[in-house]
């Protein structure tokens, strides 16, 4: 399209020539360099002039490629109508190519996304189905296509069909076009011919239903889960799809609506009525044509609404004079504010016993819930504002933990004892809250670190400079010390002596505040969670917290006497006596990204910029952006709807009015008509006029089943076990119940299985160990032929040579002098042993175990493991089980000598076990228990 714009006979060459001419001849100078600009694309050649084409763009065009509005100074236009008159085509004419260039690259951005989409969900899928995961989509997408499965669905509804009598439906307005489309396939047969009456449906002599129905519970007006593409208009497509099967087979049907709230007294309810009658806070809440009107249940309770006053920014007061700037000023903190008046408000309270009146008793911690629209900065300084007052408060629903300062501190620490040659990360260490290097000290130990080599490491510097300097000796020895803890603890016990036994929690909340102490906790929390299924190395816990960018999720329903703050979107189906909204002035971002789009088909769009726009994107995101402000809206009559008795409205901003249309300006205008003026003085700082709703305490005072009667008190004494002046029994030894004893210590590691060696060793140790299995139980004829037909299957991947020389050294293990016998007639396979050792219980399981007359012979197989060159090097691990294994067959058979080996199924090689070795690593016996063994 470009370059037929730029060939002859593509555009008005003469009128584009008398245009620059008439340009070049202005008197303005923005025209003259347009229409020298011009002139040259005209003269360039075809080729060239694709490459210029930005020379003749500009000529109609700005720099943002929208229309100039003026296309030359008025005197040209009346000295050359003409050329004036070209310039408007031509004008017209780079609108419509420029809609063109933009649709253009919003294909190309919107393929390329499509395609790096496309191989994203691939590979997501494919990890699910490594690890057997489905996610919340899958649930219900493959529930929709179980049901919509040609060949499949018929037979999956029909077994459905047999077992439901009524569908029930909560929370209807925020279920999904994919939910709903589940939700109809399940209740087709509803109302169709013989299926509107279930074999299990009643009579009317039973009082049974006679037929199947469908019960659904939702409210539109509380719709705000737009992001799993809840829509409030699919419930009223699906209420009217319903009606129309019901009503079309002559069914009973019953929309119910209820005004009645049993939650909120009538303050609360007014204030609601009020805000959403007046536009635009109905859009998108009420019905077109419809009033809200809610009714309360609670009657003569006593409740409160109140707007308080804005906290504005304040600008400073410009200095006289010239001030050198070494001493940090003040910055003005409205949103502190807004958070100390909240904190400030309930500390008076709780001192002052500020009564709940439709409740007949002092307000709590517990019955405050703080909401805000997401997660932001001010959650954290409401959190610490209510710690620093005193006032108990459970924390945040979600925390980001890596985002955490006080989990950064740690982090940094770990991965400075493990790399300590990285300066900066030490440098961080050094100067925060755990070692406590002030400016002047990090100073010290980090200036003038050149040598003949090169720079010197920070931590070498460190422990030189510390011979002399009191501070940095502290500092050094202080990392040197928790270095040596590193490396013989687990993530958890690390950072858990850290925190407690070396104070590391109180010098973090010392500096950064109460506020890092939930952080603190979950950060344990999580490192203790790693060690129950990674190995308890720090260096794998680092970098694991990095990888895995952990989001606590913590649930805050009441329960606990403590101030909960939550988003909107997380206290739905929650309520509280007590309500704050302080995060009311943000407004909803503009759309931008891609789009998607229903009509003329399903599509997904992106512009690649901002000058990139098509017409079509941008349309898209104008009816984004209007679903958006009605989702706000509806977001808001959530929040308020969840006070009980009282409600608080506050916010900050940069400028003294609230943006139009922000919760704030809504909740305002609408009370301003209706409540009372108030003069209102806060803490923090705040003062001006505000606005009060209030309801009187004229019935009687709600009292829960609990707070009417005092419970009977019953004391209970301590049991004698724990009496202070009384003794402890001694506890059995070994312990009640029996529970088998641990190893004392690790087995050795097994062979890795990575690698070409690896792999082979890996194979041939477990074929070894099939076999010593299942030959012995084979006449000694037949092993050999079995051994190299079952080495020789296709599936174990062994050359004919490999096969010879495996199954002739399981010969030679299978037909060993010394313990022939254990593999011949009479011994047993998997053999459990257990007895009660001095105070030990040993229990296990042998591989093999032969009882003769004289002796007993056992034998137990190592897998994956390297076989040591002789019985001397075999691990502790394996010399203290076999030994046990020893005094449990020595219990059980007294008086007969009990030999021991160790076949090495990598190789094979077996291995005899000298009595020497094993009498060092046998457990104690009762002294009862000794008796005379030979050998």
């Amino acid at each position: 399209e470009l370059a037929a714009a730029c060939a002859p006979g593509g555009f008005d060459e003469a009128g584009l020539k008398a245009a620059a001419e008439a340009l070049v001849a202005s008197s303005g100078k923005d025209d003259v360099v347009r229409g020298r600009a011009l002139a040259g694309w005209l003269a360039a050649g075809e080729a060239e002039r694709v490459t210029r084409f930005e020379d003749r763009l500009g000529a109609t065009m700005t720099a943002e490629r929208k229309p100039r509005a003026r296309l030359m100074v008025k005197a040209t236009q009346e000295a050359a109508p003409a050329a004036f008159a070209a310039l408007r085509r031509e004008q017209d004419r780079m609108v419509e190519l420029e809609d063109q260039r933009r649709a253009a690259a919003t294909v190309a951005a919107s393929v390329a996304l499509l395609r790096v989409g496309h191989r994203l969900a691939e590979l997501y899928d494919g990890q699910k189905r490594i690890r057997a995961r489905l996610d919340y989509d899958d649930l219900i997408l493959g529930a929709g296509r179980l049901l919509d499965t040609p060949g499949i669905a018929p037979w999956v509804l029909y077994k459905l069909d047999g077992g439901i009598m009524h569908l029930l439906l909560d929370e209807a307005q925020d279920t999904s076009p994919e939910q709903w489309k589940v939700v109809e396939r399940l209740t087709e047969e509803f109302f169709a011919g013989d299926g509107a009456v279930h074999e299990q449906a009643g009579s009317e002599a039973d009082g049974l239903p006679l037929a199947r129905t469908v019960f659904a519970v939702g409210d539109p007006k509380q719709s705000i889960y737009r992001f799993q593409r809840a829509d409030p208009a699919g419930f009223k497509r699906m209420q009217a799809f319903f009606e129309a099967r019901v009503t079309g087979a002559a069914r009973g049907w019953r929309p119910v609506e209820l005004r009645q709230s049993f939650r909120s007294v009538r303050a609360v309810l007014d204030a609601v009525d009020a805000v959403f009658a007046r536009q635009p806070a109905a859009d998108g809440v009420v019905e077109p044509g419809r009033t809200l009107r809610h009714e309360a249940a609670r009657i003569g309770q006593a409740g409160v609404v109140e707007v308080w006053p804005l906290a504005v920014a304040e600008k400073p007061d410009p200095d006289d004079a010239w001030v050198a700037p070494v001493v940090r000023e003040p910055q003005d903190d409205p949103m502190g504010r807004v958070a100390d008046a909240i904190a400030g408000t309930l500390r008076r309270w709780l001192d002052e016993g500020e009564m709940l009146e439709a409740q007949g008793r002092p307000i709590r911690a517990g019955d405050v819930l703080i909401l805000v629209q997401r997660r932001n900065a001010f959650v954290g300084r409401m959190a610490r504002a209510l710690k620093m007052a005193g006032v108990p408060v459970a924390g945040v629903d979600r925390m980001a933990l890596i985002d955490q300062i006080a989990v950064a501190d740690l982090v940094a620490l770990g991965r400075a004892l493990l790399l300590p040659e990285d300066d900066l990360t030490l440098a961080a260490v050094l100067k925060g809250p755990i070692i406590g290097l002030d400016e002047a000290a990090l100073y010290r130990a980090a200036v003038d670190r050149r040598t003949p080599e090169g720079r010197m490491p920070l931590i070498r510097a460190l422990r030189e400079r510390a011979r002399g300097d009191d501070e940095l000796r502290a500092a050094a020895g202080t990392l040197s010390k928790l270095a040596r803890a590193a490396d013989r603890m687990g993530p958890y016990d690390f950072y858990a002596d850290l925190l407690a036994a070396r104070g590391g929690r109180q010098r973090l909340v010392a500096r950064l505040g109460p506020e890092a102490e939930d952080a603190i906790d979950e950060f344990l929390n999580l490192a203790l969670a790693f060690e129950q299924t990674e190995p308890p190395s720090l260096e794998g816990f680092l970098a694991w917290v990095g990888r895995s960018a952990v989001e606590v999720k913590r649930d805050l329903e009441q329960g606990r006497d403590e101030v909960r703050i939550m988003t909107v979107h997380g206290a739905k189906g929650l309520q509280a006596p007590v309500v704050f909204l302080p995060d009311t002035i943000r407004l909803p971002r503009p759309p931008a990204g891609p789009v998607w789009l229903e009509d003329p088909a399903p599509m997904l769009l992106i512009s690649p910029g901002s000058a990139d726009v098509s017409d079509t994107v941008r349309d898209a995101q104008a009816a984004t952006a209007v679903e958006d402000r009605q989702e706000y809206r509806r977001l808001l009559y959530v929040a308020m709807t969840r006070a009980a008795d009282r409600l608080y409205v506050c916010g900050w901003h940069g400028k003294p009015e609230a943006p139009e249309d922000s919760w704030y300006a809504l909740v305002q205008g609408a009370l301003a008509g209706m409540a009372a003026p108030a003069e209102m003085v806060l803490p923090g700082g705040i003062a001006g006029p505000g606005w009060r709703l209030t309801c009187p305490q004229d019935g009687a005072v709600e009292r829960k089943a609990a707070e009417v009667a005092e419970p009977d008190v019953v004391t209970v004494g301590l049991p004698a076990a724990l009496h202070p002046d009384r003794g402890v029994p001694p506890e059995p030894v070994p312990s009640r119940p029996l529970a088998p004893s641990r190893p004392d210590d690790d087995p050795p590691p097994a062979r890795s299985p990575l690698g070409d060696a690896g792999v082979r060793h890996f194979r041939r140790g477990r074929l070894v160990h099939r076999l010593l299995q299942v030959l012995p139980d084979l006449d000694p004829e037949a092993r050999a032929g079995a051994a190299r037909r079952f080495l020789a299957a296709p599936a174990h991947g062994l050359a004919s040579d490999e096969v010879e020389v495996l199954a002739a050294e399981v010969e030679a293990v299978l037909m060993h002098p010394d313990f022939a016998p254990i593999f011949g007639p009479g011994s047993r396979a998997e053999v459990p042993l257990g007895a009660v050792i001095g105070s030990r219980v040993v229990s296990g399981a042998v591989d093999r175990l032969l009882i003769s007359a004289d002796r007993v012979l056992v034998v137990d197989y190592k897998t994956d493991r390297p076989p040591p060159s002789d019985p001397d090097r075999v691990a502790r691990h394996y010399l203290r089980q076999m030994a046990a294994y020893r005094a449990v067959l020595r219990r059980i058979y007294p008086g007969r000598q009990v030999e021991t080996a160790l076949v090495w199924t990598d190789g094979p090689s077996l291995m005899h076990l000298p009595d020497r070795l094993l009498d060092r690593w046998a457990p104690d016996p009762d002294p009862g228990d000794l008796l005379e063994h030979p050998g």
